[in-house]
């Protein structure tokens, strides 16, 4: 009798002992019922970016959704897409004013002059008229010293005009319309078009630059809110893309 409970404690110690040297589970581990739902949140997560590779190669990321509540709180939501906004509404109006297959007296009035580092209209500092159908008349005895400036600024207005200088009266002959001239104002389509992407791409830099220096902003809300930014600048952009493809079509006659 005695033996056998001798026989019976050795055993329960030995078993003892190889429950206690056998290795432990990971404590996420342990708790079956909770942390199973966790292991399933890894699967799924898994199996998500497996599927992203498989339908773009490298799993493109999704479309972001905006929320306009949670930016108004961190940053000024109208100012950003008031910004954005002027850039493409800039961008139509220059293609109006300078994109035409014909230069017509109405562009050379509103084409921007810079002098001393301000901004006025051609038609502040001249006088603008037609001789005939084919040739615009400048006269700029107003303010003579402009002169250098605005034959720069026509020169980089993409109309394709050859300005010809008598005096302070400047003869700008009107270029017939040509598969070459189509071309070189596409051309100078793009050029708009890139200059006010880049425009919305600054304000969209500026703005993530400033949420990185709100300390309060945790960093997942600091980067969802990134992430909204450049969605709405994409926003944008997608719409002067859509004003280009069509200004290029008109342009080149497709």
């Amino acid at each position: 009798m005695l033996r056998s409970a001798l026989h019976l404690a050795a055993l329960g110690l030995r078993q003892t002992r190889v429950t206690s040297s056998a290795p432990r589970l990971p404590s996420i581990l342990q708790n079956n019922s909770q942390n199973a739902k966790y292991l399933q949140v890894a699967r799924d997560y898994a199996k998500g970016k497996d599927k992203k590779k498989e339908k773009g190669g490298k799993g493109k990321p999704g479309k972001v959704e905006i929320n306009e509540q949670q930016l108004r709180e961190i940053l000024n939501f109208d100012g950003l897409n008031s910004q954005m906004q002027k850039s493409v509404m800039q961008m139509k109006e220059d293609f109006v004013k300078h994109l035409s297959l014909r230069s017509t007296s109405g562009a050379i009035d509103t084409l921007r002059i810079k002098v001393d580092g301000q901004e006025h209209e051609l038609q502040e500092l001249a006088q603008i008229s037609r001789k005939n159908p084919k040739t615009i008349i400048v006269n700029m005895i107003g303010f003579p010293q402009t002169i250098p400036d605005v034959l720069k600024a026509i020169e980089k207005s993409g109309m394709n005009l050859n300005p010809q200088q008598d005096g302070t009266t400047l003869f700008i002959p009107i270029p017939k319309v040509t598969k070459e001239h189509r071309e070189n104002l596409s051309k100078n389509a793009k050029a708009l078009f890139v200059k006010y992407r880049d425009a919305i791409r600054g304000v969209q830099n500026e703005q993530i630059r400033k949420l990185k220096k709100q300390p309060e902003l945790g960093k997942d809300d600091a980067f969802a809110a990134q992430a909204q930014v450049t969605a709405i600048a994409d926003r944008f952009i997608s719409e002067a893309d859509k004003l280009l493809a069509s200004k290029q079509k008109e342009l080149l006659g497709d």
